[in-house]
């Protein structure tokens, strides 16, 4: 016999004030939000008009792909590609990981005097500071050493003479972002652009005097054609800084208000090695110590004997700055160090294929991948969304993962330190603030963002947002903080 369905009534009421009282969202019905609300945004937003949107989204708990949007097509990957880098170095040199630089001798001490050559070898410290050589220099005053007869002597053969990645455009040559690389470097400050010296520029006392130029560190290495001068109140800055290519002259022209600021620019010096081989001569004569020889740098075939070592920060500190800051140097650095620790040769080439077959053991597949270089400076190299997003699932169950996430740029945070480069991205009120922890990534017409990102549901998701083809890069980032938002609110 058929209830009536007066009888069902107190049911359906208990049934309600328990929706009510305790919403629940299944994971299907999650995704299926996720889904709408990323396709209406990739397929809409203006600012991706003609432009190739990568993204993947997968469970951190799982693996599984949550959200793929042209995940399997290889597009450009910029600055996403260090993420590769840090976890292959991790992989084979190891968080303790340190750089090695030594001070040797190839003759005899006598009376104070050393006769023969002191040598600065070099072995990929990208984080050398001019206080590093004061320190180096007080180890050779105590050895007693006050005359060095012959050179001094910078031995940068712990890696290959090839000073730039196969496709550093000769744009960026001067820059930051495209220093050579050597095993012999140093740093101008404790952001460690190593290969670099910062150019500072100063308005005169009064409108038509030249500028005041400054170099920090100090160094003769550098020349200046100083053709800027001081403006007046109302008028715009408009300093241009340049190096000759094949030189360390650096040309400064244009005005500068005369109420303004000092403007600085990071520089990269042609071949690093006689930089610091200059920093460490300056660093000797505070000491008293007198050198009668010249700077000379390469190998040295006579036998040496090793007087003091410095060693690096470790590997997990280093890591940092390096992917807080997004450092390029850093990242061929350690290709070239992965190179000489596993295939006995600091080259790219043997870098390359150490870095391929670490990311092969991480889970990735490398035949989809186009792989040329250790920072994504290159336009080359090709990655597809779905192969970040499986390496950051892989690598959470690696001793060394705390570290790799550790250094991170953080979403939302006030400290530099922290923040790194997504530092006024995600801030606020913005939902992810605070909850994203992802590289960055920018190329000319290109941007990327990949990494972790907490939902307000407690899930953690890995993602990977890889824009190409973009006609303003800066509105890409907004999208790419969108799409963070989107996935933190879940």
């Amino acid at each position: 016999m058929k209830k009536p369905s007066y009888l069902l009534l107190p049911l359906l009421v208990y049934l309600l004030l328990i929706g009510v009282n305790q919403p629940f969202v299944s994971a299907g019905e999650n995704t299926r939000h996720l889904s709408d609300e990323l396709d209406y945004l990739l397929n809409n937003d203006p600012r991706l008009k003609g432009a190739i949107a990568g993204v993947s989204v997968r469970s951190a708990a799982t693996g599984e792909i949550l959200y793929n949007h042209f995940g399997d097509t290889r597009l450009r990957p910029a600055s996403n590609m260090k993420l590769l880098t840090a976890a292959a170095a991790l992989n084979v040199l190891g968080p303790d990981h340190q750089f090695t630089t030594e001070v040797a001798i190839n003759g005899v001490i006598m009376r104070k005097t050393l006769k023969g050559n002191l040598i600065l070898r070099g072995k990929g410290d990208p984080a050398l500071l001019k206080n590093d050589f004061d320190k180096l220099a007080e180890e050779i005053s105590k050895t007693g050493i006050k005359v060095i007869a012959g050179d001094l002597i910078g031995d940068d053969t712990w890696f290959d003479d090839v000073r730039y990645s196969i496709d550093l455009p000769w744009s960026d040559e001067q820059y930051y972002y495209g220093a050579q690389i050597s095993a012999l470097t140093a740093s101008p400050d404790k952001n460690y652009d190593a290969g670099t010296v910062i150019v500072e520029v100063r308005p005169g006392k009064k409108p038509g005097d030249p500028a005041h130029i400054s170099l920090h560190p100090e160094t003769d290495y550098v020349s200046i054609v100083n053709k800027a001068i001081t403006g007046g109140k109302e008028e715009k800055s408009q300093i241009n800084i340049s190096r000759t290519h094949g030189k360390n002259s650096v040309l400064i022209k244009g005005t500068i208000p005369v109420t303004s600021k000092s403007i600085k620019e990071w520089v990269a010096v042609w071949e690093p090695a006689g930089y610091a081989l200059d920093l460490f001569r300056q660093s000797l004569k505070e000491q008293g110590i007198k050198i009668k020889g010249e700077n000379k740098v390469g190998g040295n075939s006579a036998k040496s004997k090793t007087l003091i070592q410095h060693q690096s920060q470790p590997l997990s500190q280093l890591l940092v700055p390096f992917m807080k800051h997004s450092n390029n140097t850093h990242a061929e650095i350690l290709i070239k160090e992965m190179g000489k620790v596993s295939n006995g040769e600091g080259s790219w080439e043997k870098g390359m294929e150490v870095l391929t077959s670490q990311l092969q053991l991480l889970g990735m597949n490398t035949n989809t991948l186009v792989l040329r270089d250790g920072s994504g400076i290159s336009h080359v190299n090709l990655i597809p969304a779905n192969e970040i997003t499986k390496l950051l699932y892989h690598i959470q169950k690696e001793k060394w993962f705390n570290v790799f996430v550790h250094s991170l740029p953080v979403s939302g945070a006030s400290e530099q330190m922290t923040a790194g480069t997504l530092l006024n991205r995600m801030d606020g009120e913005s939902p992810a603030a605070g909850k994203v922890r992802a590289k960055t990534g920018t190329l000319a017409t290109v941007t990327s963002l990949s990494g972790y990102a907490k939902t307000n549901s407690g899930q953690k998701l890995i993602f990977a947002i890889i824009l190409n083809n973009l006609q303003d890069v800066k509105e890409g980032k907004h999208v790419e903080d969108k799409i963070a938002e989107i996935l933190c609110q879940l």
